[in-house]
């Protein structure tokens, strides 16, 4: 992963907080030699020197920051003196509001906030069950045949055809999700493609002139007024805006649609696969969580809404939130100084045995009981937290739930094989395909 960093950071203000420990250049040459992999780095940094902790990626020095008080002062306390500066997938997203920044950053968050939350979300419940009934469809002729699929992509196919419904009014056709595979490829490819931008471009050109053409059918079918079954999408909210706000340019209403695309299914797919693997391996969790009420039951919903959180805890949806320190401040009783790139990783948190007892252990009821996860904030953040959160949390969390609803009572997949560990880009993600077969419904 590309961990972005700064000019040289400025001389220390004297008296206004310790040091941040720091590994020994030499350790974390060793380590990295060792793992090859940065969040093995990470995690053996914060287990020896603690919730706010740096070392030296290449020449640049990074704090990394799991303590949960120092993620709430550096996330929601203190946005302005920690920013985000070049979103890794900007190549793909463009100026969409995930990459976005400063003024138009407001701007565009604003425009799209009320879409979901409260009456915003209501208007997508339609959508989103739409979507889980053609896959519990799909999955009882898996059941019926014996046929072998792959969980990960039919995870893919769910929540892609939940986000298109939603942004459109119409659901994914075959053709359609043909094209928009494009999205997940260029998305697997940003963390390795090449530093130069032209050169990345270039790698990936094909991919995206897919999603171009794509995104420019969506947008001139919303520019007609003709809404889909489900009515008018959300790309009809973007389309109406660009009439009264001449920043709303074509390519911003492309880069805004290719956002919610990628923040609207990868993610959501991607718990979603990791919930069927941790069920495979816990078989019980399942059980308790359809005996915790009859269909449709605020009962069963809580407890299927503790399986996806239990999941979001060991695989959150934003393992590592890259911020850059603007002022010199203090965080936690560290001192940071201003041009200081840090490292803000729910993944780490949310495993920290001073936090969650027995922490790799899958258990939802941690989300059940009193007190049954810690009280502070800042320990569970699996999609961010402050001002710049994930924007469609609620919309994942519902979409996760109804698709649960429909598929636990008559379906588990019995795996072929199970990816053998994560592979770390933009989400936290199997390391391989998650090949199934289904047992004829048990309902």
């Amino acid at each position: 992963m590309d961990i972005r960093t700064g000019p040289p950071s400025l001389p220390h203000p004297p008296g206004r907080g310790r040091p941040v420990p720091e590994a020994e250049p030499e350790l974390v040459r060793r380590w990295r030699a060792e793992s090859g992999e940065l969040v093995e780095l990470l995690t053996r940094v914060r287990a020896r020197y603690g919730g706010v902790a740096a070392f030296h990626h290449g020449p640049n020095r990074t704090v990394l920051v799991t303590d949960p008080q120092a993620v709430q002062h550096v996330l929601a306390h203190h946005p302005e003196r920690y920013v985000k500066r070049s979103h890794r997938a900007r190549l793909l997203i463009g100026d969409g509001v995930l990459a976005a920044t400063g003024t138009a950053w407001k701007r565009q968050r604003r425009l799209l906030q009320s879409q979901f939350t409260g009456t915003g979300m209501r208007r997508y419940e339609q959508r989103i069950t739409g979507a889980a009934r053609t896959t519990a469809t799909r999955w009882a002729g898996y059941a019926r045949t014996g046929q072998t699929f792959d969980v990960g992509e039919e995870m893919r196919r769910f929540a892609l055809d939940a986000i298109w419904r939603s942004l459109t009014g119409y659901p994914l056709d075959d053709g359609t999700e043909r094209e928009l595979a494009a999205v997940a490829a260029v998305a697997a490819a940003l963390p390795t493609l090449p530093a130069d931008v032209t050169d990345a471009q270039a790698a990936v050109a094909a991919d995206l002139a897919r999603i171009d053409a794509v995104a420019r059918h969506a947008i001139d079918a919303a520019r007609t007024g003709a809404a889909g079954p489900d009515g008018p999408g959300l790309l009809h909210v973007l389309t109406e805006a660009a009439a009264e706000r001449p920043e709303y340019t074509d390519r911003l209403i492309r880069d805004e649609l290719v956002t919610l695309l990628v923040a609207g299914h990868e993610t959501t797919a991607t718990t979603l696969t990791w919930l069927h693997l941790l069920l495979d391996r816990h078989p019980a969790a399942r059980e308790e969580a359809l005996a915790a009420g009859g269909e449709g039951s605020a009962q069963r919903r809580r407890a299927v809404q503790a399986l996806v959180h239990e999941t979001l805890r060991l695989y959150p949806s934003a393992w590592i939130l890259p911020r850059y320190a603007t002022e010199d401040d203090t965080v936690a009783g560290h001192t940071v100084e201003a041009g200081t790139d840090l490292l803000v990783c729910p993944y780490l948190t949310h495993r920290d045995g001073g936090l969650w007892p027995d922490p790799e252990r899958f258990d939802p009821g941690r989300f059940l009981v009193p007190d049954g996860r810690p009280a502070h904030p800042g320990a569970y953040f699996p999609f961010g937290m402050g001002p710049r959160a994930c924007l469609g949390l609620q919309f994942a969390l519902r979409e996760s739930t109804v698709l649960l609803e429909h598929l636990l009572p008559s379906h588990s997949p019995v795996f072929t094989t199970t990816p053998a560990g994560a592979a770390y880009g933009i989400t936290v993600r199997p390391a391989g395909p998650a090949p199934a077969t289904l047992p004829p419904a048990t309902a």
